[in-house]
């Protein structure tokens, strides 16, 4: 009783600014990156059933859905921070994908799921170069707690690794192997040592990700947050009322070939749905590390706080899941605020890999690349 009574308060890890700056050295890897980015969206309709240029990952886009963001009232201080500072609720679009970079039947691409969101009437200037004055703050997250990889230098040739990876997934045991080979020797260049297994582990838990309705998921940040005066990791949980209002939990992949938009669709038309977003602070370098993505922050070390609300309406969305609206809209996790910045040398180089992809998407795809204002305009077939 008395270690109940006289139990400290929770110590979390103050904010550093090293996490938001990269050397010479690797913003010439981000260079490289970028490159083999703007060439892939060039090309990869090339040979396809379809015709548009797609984003260089997240390619198969499964619908863009109406939602709300409520930031919670009376937040502890140390959760209060940045846009969670002040409560409200503000208009939201989703977009859910598969993390592939290409677009195939839903059997083959596994079940690797991005969950990202726009909030509208977010003031304050934003990261992006671009657009410091966008109204819109963009979330991306996706259904695995790991990144693959830690180190910017493998996360250049592992990308583009993942570019070709369509050519690895006719499920031969040969190319199966090949891709294994080319992961651990970056391409027969070196010898397979324990981070290349540690990276290629992190890849095969998002690979084997067990199907079931993408409602169910949990769906996290792939690297650390700033979060105000300390730092964090998000992720956006089902609430248990919305679990049990799933009617079809399970999902067969082969039994036809776009089952996930289906059952996405087929929820969201019956009733509504809503997540919680959890800020998970770092208490420990050590056991929270900021630019250790393979590694999981245990939730028994570092708990989950609830801070927000997404709420997602009973709603009517064609067949195609708003196609228009998903393959217009542009996310990138730098359009937010100062205070909630991402983190970590991986996370730094996506500022100019989300910015080059849309850039170069939305050139090919001869449509006028703008940040909306409003939910309405993401609906309107004449906005973009």
């Amino acid at each position: 009783m008395l270690k109940k009574l006289f139990k400290s308060k929770p110590k979390y890890v103050k904010f550093d600014e090293k996490y938001t700056t990269l050397s010479a050295e690797e913003e010439s890897i981000v260079d490289m990156i970028t490159d083999d980015i703007r060439q892939f969206v060039k090309q990869n309709n090339k040979g396809k059933s379809y015709d548009h240029h797609t984003r260089a990952v997240h390619a198969k886009g499964y619908c863009a859905l109406k939602a709300k963001f409520e930031v919670l009232d009376n937040l502890p201080a140390e959760y209060a921070q940045g846009v969670y500072a002040t409560p409200g609720i503000h208009d939201a679009v989703i977009r859910f994908s598969n993390a592939a970079a290409t677009i195939a039947p839903d059997r083959r691409l596994g079940m690797g799921i991005g969950l990202s969101f726009k909030v509208f009437d977010v003031p304050g200037p934003k990261l992006t170069p671009d657009e410091p004055d966008a109204p819109t703050m963009d979330f991306a997250l996706v259904n695995a707690p790991v990144f693959f990889t830690n180190k910017l230098e493998d996360y250049a040739y592992l990308s583009k690794l993942n570019f070709g990876l369509n050519s690895y997934l006719d499920g031969s045991k040969l190319n199966k192997a090949k891709f294994v080979f080319n992961w651990l020797t970056k391409y027969g260049k070196e010898l397979p040592d324990f981070e290349g297994l540690k990276t290629l582990n992190a890849f095969r838990k998002l690979a084997t990700i067990s199907p079931k309705n993408p409602w169910l998921y949990d769906y996290f940040s792939q690297g650390a947050v700033r979060h105000g005066d300390f730092m964090g990791k998000i992720r956006v949980t089902p609430t248990k009322e919305s679990i049990e209002k799933i009617n079809n939990p399970d999902l067969h992949l082969f039994s036809e070939d776009e089952t996930v938009r289906k059952a996405l669709l087929k929820e969201i038309s019956e009733h509504d749905y809503q997540f919680e977003v959890q800020i998970q602070l770092c208490r420990n370098l050590k056991k929270q590390p900021i630019e250790e993505l393979t590694t999981e922050w245990k939730e028994s070390e570092a708990p989950f706080v609830t801070v927000a609300k997404l709420t997602i309406p009973c709603q009517d969305v064609p067949e195609d899941g708003n196609f228009e609206a998903m393959e217009h809209l542009s996310f990138s996790t730098f359009r937010a605020l100062e205070e909630n910045r991402p983190i970590g040398r991986i996370q730094q180089s996506r500022l100019r890999a989300y910015q080059a992809s849309s850039e170069v998407r939305h050139e090919q795809n001869q449509v006028k690349r703008k940040e909306p204002t409003s939910l309405r305009q993401v609906f309107d077939k004449t906005y973009f």
